[in-house]
């Protein structure tokens, strides 16, 4: 798998690790890295009748924190416009969703901890952004 630096493969690797985890749990994973104008997904996947929009953070340390905390705020206004984009794109009108955080912890290129946060966050209002 090519990548352009470290980071990059270590988030790429991480993103492998969440959708396993994810379709370990019986999410149907319906896109990966979802990108629009309005912003980004990671993972948009279903679980149940529940439309699930996933941010997966990969950490090789914890120096800087846990991967959770670096889903700011910012961050999460633009997972909710790209919810949105998605959502209008596929014609799914007013279907429930939520919005959930993958960690992944790894050490070199080997996932040590993968842990999934459900409806980790609810972002802003629209009118707040």
């Amino acid at each position: 798998m090519p990548a352009r630096d470290p980071r990059h493969r270590r988030g790429r690797l991480g993103e492998i690790a969440a959708r396993q985890e994810l379709e370990r749990r019986g999410y149907r994973i319906l896109a990966e890295n979802y990108r629009c104008m309005a912003g980004e997904a990671d993972l948009v996947a279903e679980e149940g009748e529940t439309l699930v929009f996933v941010e997966v953070k990969t950490r090789g340390s914890l120096s800087h924190g846990l991967p959770r905390e670096a889903v700011t705020p910012q961050k999460q206004r633009r997972l909710g416009r790209a919810a949105m984009a998605y959502c209008s794109e596929h014609d799914l009108g007013d279907r429930g969703c939520r919005f959930d955080v993958v960690e992944v912890l790894m050490d070199g290129d080997r996932v040590v901890h993968v842990e999934l946060l459900q409806n980790a966050f609810v972002p802003p209002a629209e009118e707040e952004w």
